[in-house]
């Protein structure tokens, strides 16, 4: 209902004013067209001041504020990302936490620890090095304790995967795929 009927229907029981006249319904109409764009515009604040719901511009405004912007294309990563980096705190250094927190570079990550001072960041469900690494690659940065070496881990297809997939170089072939589109062929696995 808009807020013109609104209006006509909080008058109506009244019985003073003749609603349908041009002078009265005009007056009533303009006056709930106003109130519908206002309560338009308050929704849309109202969505994009939220990082649960917001869509469009709540969402870079958030990400201003960082001096990373995750590297999520889909609002709904974007505002997953921006959650994660939201929630690093004083106590964010365990290992758990961490991986907690890794999802802010705006892809899945996962961080092992590999040795004393060492961890090994990959990206599970991602062929080879993900787009937009340099970028990814200085938020882990920033994420992670200064303290730590850094190694990155990328899923290649292997030998032995490749022979399980394909029967000969002959059904390779007939895909057209280059050798860098090849190496992350993980669609037919």
């Amino acid at each position: 209902m808009s807020h013109g009927q609104y209006l006509r229907e909080l008058l109506r029981p009244l019985g003073v004013y003749d609603l349908e006249a041009p002078f009265n319904g005009g007056e009533l109409d303009a006056q709930g067209e106003a109130l519908d764009g206002a309560l338009e515009a308050l929704e849309e604040v109202q969505r994009e001041s939220s990082l649960v719901t917001a869509e469009d511009w709540g969402l870079e405004q958030i990400a201003r504020l960082f001096v990373r912007r995750p590297v999520a294309r889909e609002p709904r990563q974007l505002a997953a990302a921006l959650a994660a980096l939201l929630r690093i705190g004083g106590d964010s250094f365990t290992l758990a936490a961490i991986n907690d927190t890794i999802s802010g570079c705006g892809i899945p990550a996962v961080v092992e620890e590999t040795g004393v001072g060492q961890v090994s960041v990959s990206f599970p469900g991602v062929a080879g090095e993900p787009e937009g690494f340099a970028e990814l690659k200085a938020i882990i940065e920033e994420i992670l304790p200064t303290h730590l070496g850094i190694t990155y881990d990328f899923w290649y297809l292997t030998w032995a995967e490749l022979e399980d997939t394909f029967s000969s170089w002959q059904a390779m072939e007939e895909l057209g795929l280059s050798w860098a589109e090849l190496e992350t062929c993980v669609e037919y696995l």
